[in-house]
């Protein structure tokens, strides 16, 4: 399609020059008498719009909506919905019947628009002037384009060049008489709406991206916020919009409409939700630029603002008069401007015309094999909407939708209509809902008397199934679209969520939430371990917290889905089957009845009729596939008599695909993790052992999420009777790789001491053992120490300390010391010359024992160092070892604001 706009100005006339045009206008005093109008158009041109259409059917479309839009930007909503029909005909007639381009020309002037449509096969008989207008039978399936164009353009005409045939039509606008536009009658006082002491309007301004512009003193004595707390936030944050993603209007869809009037609610400042009634007008400031106006009172005081409804044109003039639109002669004014509202009011003005007894109206899918249930009256709507029947159920006229047809009597014929089974209706009338020769759906009337409807009553329900097929198909393809937006919406935010965590649980619990009860009224999720496993019910919702608890019970009780891989959704009756049967033996309990059902469900958290209600609707299971493997099942339920549409089980399949792989990522993420954890517990050491007359405690930290061990560790464990030995050291790195080392050191430290070795050979063939490991090696700094408590209270300790910082002694005076003196670290050289040293503890002292990571805690370019935890460590004299590890670890934590990036490890021990 190609399109172009110019704005003002008179465009050049397209005709040869000398050609005149036959044009035809409508004789509104005659009875449709056509004559030649050979007026010039004196109107000037302010704007032009033109488009070409390629011959292809869903050009029509592009052309209705091409037309819609332009009229709609000029200001024109007046004679929108009159100008679509005529050019859809005239679209119709060039790229469908006479399969050639179309161009489509819309002119604008101050009184109405002119509308042009040419095609490019000349070769027609050219009209005689003055020759009368033979328009064939209004009963024909086609041409109706040029009856069209007589019964509503206010002129018209065709005009002929050796290249091209156009057809064209305008479209004044309506007078607009000044007076009254609606009036009401007079009332009692306590009969008139009830409103406070002063009505307050909020006036609210939002601009083209949805934020707020302008508010009002109204609008802050209402909701609580000031001007400049609102102003350029979006309308979305404050709206609280009753809305379900993708089955009808949102906030945002309701913002770019022309005009919206409804009921949602605004939070306030103080938190509360307050209802209120909306009318939005979409402006245009000096600029060009959009905004929408909103009008806001509160929700009981709507009648200062909801419009009046207007009278249906049907009451207003009589049905065959002049100015009659069918459309609305049938459907009333004003057409509801919902998919539902609008398929409602259709069967209860066809059950009416036809005065039946019910009515219902069906949509077809997609591939037209099948007929969905959509609106119905006089008939149990609950069991019956979405319920899908074939299109073709049998041989003959009769079994097929896409035929008109009359059934006299249907105990003659059983089954013939599957949607009245069990209804108590004896006779029906059915006709197809076409547009463009394509099959959209199908109407029906029926009633509980035989042999009502004869061809006479088919022909005039057809007669207005004609009438509302494009209006339907248009108001279902916006449904579509606006479902297919929210359904993008949907599953964008659902990726999120789900990406968001690596938590099982909380993985299933996403799952739930997110189908509940936007998808299905509960939902439960099976998992399968492996293979060799049988499904087991792992979590439960429903929308009422109270009913989950007795789902959950009646779900246990019976055999769980099969595993099948086939993607899809699958029905399920196992649970409907089991809440009838449930139902039905506490009914009898509750008459003092016995016997029913042979089948007893087991004692517990018995299924009550509530249970039973819940899940006695339409059952589906999708199976939770990933990697070639089903690894669950997603269930999905509806109450009594509810069924899923296919727009639901599509959006829920695609649901599942994606829960199932974010689902398995869990689970191995949950095995790794549990092997990790379990590998870095064997690093650590066991219990401390007890030491008469010493208290002992250690505080253990390793840097990064969900390492338990990194490269510090300590021990402290027994050599031989009445000795001890202790160790604190640091790996150079964190993670596993200094993890691994660390196992190789605290395991070598233990078994070389309790060989009687002294401290410095311990460390030097550790030395030897680390530089063995090659390539996977790394430094090391270790203190080492032994202690050997005394009969007088005090411990004599044999330390080397190995590149390690400094042990310090807390004396009872309050003085601390370094405890050791520095020596070469390990991991590096060959031969190394370590000595120990032999440091005495007097009943009262403490022993502290650091890594570096409490030494190098930074903040910017301040570091705590050794002067800084001697500083520390002086506050604590007569704390006891636990108090001392418990301040120091405070200190550090509170010298720096951010996340330790290191391992970090404190020894305390203190003499009783």
């Amino acid at each position: 399609m190609t399109t172009g706009l110019i704005p003002g100005g008179q465009p050049p006339d397209p005709r040869p020059s000398g050609m005149l045009a036959p044009h035809q206008r409508r004789d509104r005093t005659g009875q449709g008498s056509l004559h030649v109008d050979n007026r010039p158009r004196s109107s000037v041109i302010t704007a032009r719009a033109a488009a070409s259409f390629e011959p292809a059917g869903r050009s029509v479309a592009t052309a209705r909506s091409f037309v819609r839009d332009t009229l709609q930007g000029w200001g024109f909503a007046d004679i929108v919905d009159d100008a679509v029909v005529l050019t859809s005909e005239l679209v119709t007639n060039a790229v469908v019947h006479a399969g050639t381009h179309a161009d489509v020309l819309c002119l604008r002037a101050d009184d109405g628009v002119r509308i042009e449509v040419a095609d490019r096969y000349p070769e027609r008989e050219i009209p005689l002037q003055g020759s009368p207008a033979t328009m064939g039978s209004p009963d024909r399936e086609g041409g109706r384009g040029l009856q069209l164009c007589a019964a509503i353009a206010t002129r018209w005409g065709v005009e002929y060049t050796p290249t091209h045939k156009q057809v064209w039509f305008q479209l004044d606008l309506p007078d607009r008489p000044v007076g009254t536009r609606a009036a009401g009658p007079s009332l009692p006082a306590d009969l008139l709406p009830l409103a406070d002491s002063r009505v307050r309007v909020a006036v609210v301004q939002i601009d083209r991206l949805g934020a707020v512009s302008a508010w009002n003193e109204d609008a802050e004595e209402l909701f609580g916020y000031a001007a400049d707390q609102v102003t350029g936030k979006p309308l979305t944050d404050l709206a609280a919009w009753p809305h379900t993603p993708g089955t009808g209007t949102g906030i945002v869809e309701a913002l770019q409409l022309s005009r919206w009037e409804g009921s949602y609610g605004i939070r306030g400042a103080s938190g509360r939700v307050t209802p209120v009634y909306a009318s939005h007008l979409r402006v245009r400031d000096t600029d060009g630029e959009p905004s929408t106006v909103c009008l806001l009172v509160r929700d009981h005081e709507r009648a200062v603002l909801q419009t009046p409804l207007r009278v249906p044109a049907s009451d207003a003039t009589p049905a065959d008069g002049p100015n009659a639109d069918p459309f609305e002669v049938f459907i009333g004014s004003p057409a509801p401007d919902d998919l539902d509202g609008l398929l409602q009011r259709t069967v209860e003005r066809a059950r009416d015309m036809l005065d039946g007894d019910s009515a219902f109206l069906l949509l077809a899918t997609d591939d037209e094999t099948e007929l969905e249930v959509r609106a119905s009256t006089g008939l149990p709507s609950a069991r019956q909407r979405f319920a899908r029947v074939p299109v073709e159920a049998g041989p003959g006229r009769y079994g097929s939708a896409r035929m008109p047809a009359v059934h006299e009597d249907l105990l003659a014929v059983p089954g013939a209509v599957p949607l009245l089974n069990n209804t108590g209706m004896r006779s029906v009338v059915t006709v197809p809902l076409k547009v463009e020769g394509r099959l959209t759906g199908s109407l029906g009337v029926a009633a509980e008397a035989a042999a009502r409807y004869s061809n006479e009553e088919a022909l005039r329900l057809q007669f207005a199934a004609d009438r509302i097929a494009l209006a339907v198909e248009s108001a279902r393809l916006g449904e579509l679209e606006r479902l297919r937006r929210g359904s993008l919406s949907f599953l964008v935010e659902a990726s999120d969520l789900l990406a968001g965590t690596l938590d099982r649980d909380q993985t299933l619990a996403l799952m739930a939430q997110m189908t509940v009860p936007t998808l299905a009224t509960w939902c439960a999720v099976y998992t399968i371990a492996d293979q060799a496993s049988e499904p087991y019910l792992s979590y439960v919702l429903h929308e009422d917290e109270e009913l989950i608890d007795g789902i959950k019970s009646l779900l246990s009780k019976i055999a769980p889905p099969d595993p099948v891989p086939t993607p899809g959704a699958r029905v399920w009756a196992a649970p409907a089957a089991a809440a009838h049967e449930a139902a039905l033996r506490s009914s009898m309990r509750s008459l003092g009845l016995t016997g029913g059902p042979t089948h007893q469900v087991s004692s517990g958290i018995g299924p009550t009729l509530a249970t039973a209600s819940a899940v006695g609707g339409e059952t589906v299971v999708l199976p939770l596939v990933a990697r070639n493997r089903v690894i669950g099942m997603l269930t999905l339920g509806k109450p009594t008599d509810e069924h899923f549409r296919q727009e639901i089980l599509e959006l829920a399949e695609d649901l599942s695909r994606r829960a199932a792989l974010a689902l398995d990522n869990a689970r191995l993420y949950s095995e790794r993790t549990a092997i990790s954890q379990s590998l870095q517990r064997s690093l650590l050491p066991p219990e401390l052992p007890e030491i008469d007359g010493v208290e002992v405690e250690v505080i253990y930290r390793a840097a990064g999420e969900g390492n338990e061990v990194g490269g510090d560790f300590y021990d402290l464990f027994p050599i031989s009777d009445g000795a001890y030995g202790f160790a604190i050291g640091d790996v150079c790195g964190t993670g596993p790789h200094a993890a691994a080392v660390t196992g190789l050191a605290r395991h070598a430290l233990r078994l070389l001491a309790r060989e009687g070795l002294s401290g410095p050979a311990v460390l030097e063939r550790l030395n030897s053992a680390i530089l063995d490991e090659g390539a996977r090696s790394r430094f090391l700094t270790l203190l080492y120490g032994e202690m050997r408590p005394q009969a007088d209270g005090s411990a004599e300790l044999k330390v080397v300390c190995a590149g390690h910082p400094l042990p310090l002694r807390l004396r009872q005076d309050g003085t601390v010391e370094p405890a050791a003196e520095p020596q070469p670290l390990l991991g590096v050289m060959e031969d190394l010359e370590l000595y120990e040293q032999t440091v005495t503890l007097d009943p009262g002292d403490v022993l502290l024992c650091v890594t570096d990571g409490v030494t190098e805690r930074r903040e910017g370019t301040r570091m705590l160092g050794d002067d800084g935890l001697a500083d520390v460590l002086t506050t604590c004299t007569g704390l006891t070892a636990g108090a001392v590890a418990a301040r120091i670890m405070r200190a550090v934590e509170r010298f720096a604001s951010d996340a330790p990036s290191d391992d970090m490890a404190i020894l305390a021990m203190r003499l009783a």
